[in-house]
């Protein structure tokens, strides 16, 4: 699994510098003491950037494949003299792929209870989607996250408006913006983004908001004890100008419901914590209004983890695994829409990650920046777990694919070994330890595996440890 690590990188200069001892103590506290209140500034970026750490831009970690050179300042401003410039790389840049971040506050948060949205202007040098602008993340509890996902920015100035769900919890706020950009809407060019007047702002204009959970689904799911659900929620605010705007919201801005407290546990961040077999329906409300969708669990037990692996790290190339360090990952579950109907719910069952795979079809898991080269390895390893019983008629085909000498996808000269593994090499509620001999004759730069349902009996499958080995 990825670990969100993160630099700082950007430093604005700034008049002085403050040095802050702090002293740590314990003392008694009258029961009529006054709690300590915390700054209700809105700016986060005017001409200069508005009480944020000295290094206000902290950077998504590179080894994620985030670009760290693509920040700065100029004066090419909506207003006053000063803006964000954001350069967004193309893909074979070889200082990373994306560029994405947060705005921190530089003290111990903000109180921005009396505000009802952030507000920003944005402009690109040619029309493009960004993938994200939001705030809450501070890379730390990360609570109180909203998030704007596909903004389509113009080359002319437009004010973006992100509503925040309830400002009454944001009394202790730090992380005070954050965006990420790709290229994928440019063709994989190159270009800029500006940012200017970022703020939090107090606006009347807003309807009533619908709140939803799965997607507003009624959806099943199979788990087990210990396992941890991070629910999504998304809320749909109408702006008051007939623009209906989709944020992702945490669930902690959510009240949630469990049927059966005894199967199934909510804590106040809406993180669902599976303590015993049998079912719960898990619904929650927003203000006290019902949210659309609900979850159903189904708790099988207690989940035993698929077996530690044994080789020895020197002689592994991990893609997935807990025991080794895992190669940089592009994506565990591709999507090839409208094709793919795989979904993916992982989980943690107590500090053990699992991928897992729903409404399986075919997946495909890449690790292009950089390839993989297996010429020194001997097999590919890899744990899958079929729930419940397994069909007779189970079967799954793997394509392990090479890019060739151009280290590109598609790019002519793709080399590719399949493999079948039939329901004898499989389980049922149980774990199945698969190795594969490598035939492939070209295997200095695989960057790929897809993963198909040849029976189209199995609907989900888990898996684990999934690494190449020498033996």
């Amino acid at each position: 699994m990825k670990k969100f690590k993160f630099i700082s990188y950007f430093t604005f200069a700034i008049a002085g510098i403050v040095t802050t001892a702090l002293v740590s103590c314990e003392r008694e506290f009258s029961e009529d003491i006054t709690l300590a209140t915390f700054p209700t500034i809105p700016e986060v970026f005017t001409d200069n950037p508005v009480n944020l750490t000295d290094e206000f831009f902290i950077s998504f970690d590179p080894a994620d494949g985030a670009n760290v050179y693509g920040f700065d300042t100029d004066n090419d401003a909506y207003k006053g003299t000063q803006a964000i410039k954001i350069d967004v790389p193309a893909p074979n840049d070889p200082n990373g792929s994306f560029i994405g971040g947060i705005f921190l506050d530089r003290g111990e948060g903000r109180n921005l209870s009396e505000y009802t949205a952030l507000t920003f202007w944005a402009k690109g040098s040619t029309t493009a989607t960004v993938g994200l602008f939001g705030f809450g993340t501070d890379f730390i509890e990360d609570k109180y996250t909203v998030s704007l996902e596909d903004t389509s920015l113009s080359t002319a100035w437009k004010k973006y408006i992100i509503p925040i769900p309830d400002p009454s919890k944001l009394v202790q706020e730090k992380g005070m913006f954050i965006f990420s950009a790709g290229t994928q809407s440019t063709g994989n060019l190159g270009y800029s983004i500006w940012l200017d007047e970022i703020r939090f702002e107090k606006l009347n204009t807003f309807a009533q908001a619908r709140t939803s959970i799965m997607s507003g689904l009624d959806v099943n799911r199979r788990v087990y004890n210990g396992e941890i659900i991070i629910d999504e929620t998304q809320q749909t605010v109408n702006l008051g100008d007939g623009t209906e705007l989709v944020t992702n919201i945490a669930p902690a801005y959510l009240d949630f419901h469990s049927s059966d407290p005894t199967v199934v546990q909510i804590d106040a961040q809406g993180k669902i914590i599976v303590v015993a077999a049998g079912t719960a329906t898990i619904t929650a409300s927003f203000n006290g209004v019902e949210a659309a969708g609900s979850l159903i669990v189904e708790s099988n037990g207690e989940f035993i983890s698929a077996p530690t692996p044994t080789q020895d790290a020197a002689d592994v190339i991990s893609i997935f695994s807990d025991t080794y360090e895992n190669v940089n990952i592009d994506f565990y579950n591709g999507y090839w829409k409208p094709y793919q109907t795989t979904t993916s719910a992982d989980f943690d069952v107590k500090g053990d990650n699992v991928l897992v795979y729903e409404n399986f079809n075919f997946v495909g898991q890449q690790f292009s920046d950089p390839t993989v080269d297996a010429s020194a390895m001997t097999h590919l390893h890899m744990d899958v777990f079929i729930p419940d019983t397994l069909p007779s008629n189970a079967k799954l085909i793997l394509t392990i694919k090479d890019f060739g000498a151009n280290g590109a996808d598609g790019g002519g000269d793709d080399k590719t070994q399949k493999v079948t593994i039939l329901s004898s090499q499989l389980k049922g509620d149980a774990w199945a330890s698969i190795d594969i001999p490598l035939s492939l004759s070209q295997r200095s730069k695989v960057g790929q595996f897809i993963f198909e349902n040849g029976g189209s009996a199995v609907t989900n499958l888990y898996m684990d440890n999934v690494y190449f080995y020498k033996q």
